[in-house]
């Protein structure tokens, strides 16, 4: 066994000096083989060997730190594809459909005004207008006047316009375009009604009923061609625009407005009287962001006060106005069932004196 200087392996064969004062002269320069294996060797450069204060031993450099080439590009073949697969699915025409907006059926009243006497006419329409609370009223869309426009806490000044130029135009080619008013086209008015209530819309003009939901005079005014003629295109209105922000994601228009038309017979009829027809329509829309950007607008309430009607006139297609001349039936509105479902209340108003032209 050797003592505690001698290598792990026992003493290296060939060693000069088995021993004795030999081994004690060169024990502390006679590494092991251990020792060896375990120790950096590093060769000097030539610039190593001839410069003086070049360091004695050059450290052999150590392994980076961190990720190796082959983990950094799979980092970055992952990331590109996570962002494509992102941008694929916002580009693909695939996606999934939005969910559906709720929107309500517009709810409609249409009030007749009957007279207590005979319905006052006149050969001028410029007399008629000058003797009526009408004198003062614009005339046409001039008479529709937007108010002034401001932002609100999630619509822009532009965005609150727009909801007020689409009620204007609704209101104005659903009340003053003689093409709508005389009972023929209603494609202009049905542009400007939100998709989700065509149905109720083309259901209104197909089959009309009394019913609160689809009568055609609550979407627009019409008259019913066989029996009046328009004795002036130039239709006097008066009215108001407010708007206001519902929530985040809506604005509401509220608009009242009085329109006063001057109307004749037909020349079958045998007189040639003009006389006055007032319609007062107040109507509440409503526009999302999807109505805002499309121009077009969810009717929620129509309501609707007009004469001299008689009471007992069916309205539901077409308004029936009392002419020059003609009184009305002393017959009350029409009957009530209060057994029927869905039906509405049969209304109806008198038409005070002071709204008819004093001629």
């Amino acid at each position: 066994m050797g003592g505690p200087g001698d290598p792990p392996e026992g003493t290296p064969e060939g060693t000069p000096g088995g021993g004795g004062g030999s081994e004690d002269e060169y024990r502390s320069v006679v590494f092991d083989e251990s020792f060896v294996r375990a120790a950096r060797l590093q060769e000097f450069s030539a610039q190593e060997r001839i410069t003086d204060h070049a360091p004695a031993v050059r450290r052999t450099p150590t392994l980076r730190r961190g990720l190796t080439r082959q983990a950094a590009v799979l980092v970055v073949l992952i990331v590109i594809a996570f962002g494509t697969a992102i941008y694929m699915g916002v580009r693909s025409p695939y996606r999934t459909a939005p969910v559906a907006r709720h929107t309500e059926p517009l709810r409609m009243t249409v009030i007749p005004l009957a007279p207590a006497g005979k319905v006052p006419g006149s050969d001028s329409v410029s007399e008629l207008y000058e003797h009526s609370p009408a004198a003062r009223f614009r005339t046409a869309a001039d008479g529709i006047r937007l108010p002034a426009a401001r932002r609100t806490a999630h619509f822009s000044d532009g965005q609150v316009v727009t909801a007020l130029t689409t009620a204007k135009d609704y209101l104005v080619d659903s009340s003053l375009d003689p093409d709508v008013l005389t009972g023929g086209a209603v494609r202009t008015v049905r542009t400007l009604v939100d998709p989700q209530q065509l149905d109720q819309f083309d259901q209104s003009f197909a089959k009309p009923v009394v019913d609160g939901r689809h009568a055609a005079t609550g979407w627009l005014v019409r008259f019913d061609p066989a029996q009046t003629l328009l004795a002036d295109d130039h239709i006097r209105v008066q009215g108001t625009l407010h708007f206001a922000e519902a929530d985040a994601n809506t604005l509401e228009v509220t608009s009242d407005h009085t329109f006063v038309y001057a109307l004749r017979p037909t020349t079958d009829s045998g007189s040639t009287e003009a006389s006055l027809f007032t319609v007062r329509r107040e109507l509440h829309f409503r526009f999302d962001r999807d109505d805002l950007r499309n121009h077009q607008a969810e009717l929620l309430v129509s309501y609707v006060q007009a004469g001299p009607l008689a009471c007992s006139a069916d309205s539901a297609e077409h308004l029936h106005p009392l002419l020059a001349g003609q009184t009305a039936k002393k017959d009350g509105p029409a009957g009530t069932d209060p057994y029927a479902t869905g039906a509405a209340t049969a209304l109806c108003g008198a038409l005070a004196p002071s709204a008819q032209p004093s001629v």
